[in-house]
């Protein structure tokens, strides 16, 4: 595989989790823990399903202690969060805090061995941190206090998968398999939880059946897999540019589905998140010399 092949994949991951917003809400009110269950039952299953003629492919599950604590802990710990801050705060406002994540990564891999925080970095954070004050204080009305723990969860949660990225830099040798195992152990965790604190809610509608299979099969199933054939294969510089623009186009999904409302404060957010993650993946747009 070339790595325009393997860019090109990985960037569809970014197309993929765009759309997890505005899916998620659409499933209804299944509970957080419940919906983690089910939609990684689904995207374990899409990854083993590339297993179909290479019976040798299942040996990518024997992996050391340490592959399984950082695959499984970003992917259950990111997902519950995330699910929890959609069904507690607003969705527009949730998934921008969300979408902190690329500044994140920038900024924790600056901080790794032979790396240093340069003045773009500092600039694209402070940037970032405008674009997440204007959101937060330019809400109308201000935020119900029972939405303040879905965008509490919705901030931790950009800060639970960009450690996952980067400590996932660290684990190369890890082939792209495995990734199904973790998905399947994030399944089985979430459906203990769920079964140990929530009362079940299955979906009451074709369309949020049909949400809970997307989301399954996309955005909790197909981009995990692209998103590493992205990473280990391809352009790291244009992967990590690219998915600062996952904000703006989810952001834009919320308000075409109905779910959120356009507003002058929503887009300056926005542009202030994107913006300032941009700015501070300079060193990713700039060609090798």
């Amino acid at each position: 595989m070339s790595s325009r092949t393997a860019t090109l994949i990985g960037l569809t991951a970014i197309l993929m989790w765009s759309m997890l917003a505005v899916m998620t809400v659409a499933t209804g009110r299944i509970p957080a823990f419940q919906l983690a269950a089910m939609t990684f039952a689904i995207g374990a299953l899409v990854g083993s399903l590339t297993w179909i003629g290479r019976p040798n492919a299942v040996r990518a599950l024997m992996q050391p202690w340490l592959a399984w604590a950082v695959g499984v802990g970003g992917l259950f710990g990111y997902h519950a969060l995330y699910f929890l801050a959609l069904r507690f705060a607003p969705p527009a406002e949730a998934g921008l805090l969300n979408y902190l994540w690329p500044l994140l990564i920038v900024l924790f891999s600056s901080l790794l061995p032979g790396e240093r925080l340069a003045p773009h970095h500092v600039i694209g954070a402070l940037l970032g941190l405008a674009g997440t004050v204007l959101l937060l204080s330019g809400s109308t009305g201000g935020f119900a206090p029972g939405q303040v723990p879905g965008l509490v969860a919705a901030f931790v949660a950009a800060f639970v998968w960009a450690s996952y990225s980067v400590m996932s830099r660290k684990l190369k040798a890890v082939p792209t398999d495995a990734v199904a195992g973790f998905c399947l152990a994030t399944a089985v965790l979430a459906a203990l939880v769920h079964l140990a604190v929530e009362v079940t809610v299955w979906p009451e509608t074709l369309l949020q059946w049909c949400a809970v299979i997307g989301l399954g099969v996309a955005p909790v199933g197909a981009a995990f897999y692209a998103w590493d054939i992205g990473m280990k294969r391809g352009d790291i510089r244009v992967l990590g540019a690219a998915s600062y623009a996952t904000p703006l186009l989810s952001t834009a999904f919320l308000i075409v589905a109905g779910f959120a409302k356009p507003s002058v404060n929503l887009a300056l957010a926005a542009i202030l998140i994107a913006g300032g993650g941009l700015i501070a993946a300079k060193d990713m747009l700039r060609k090798r010399g």
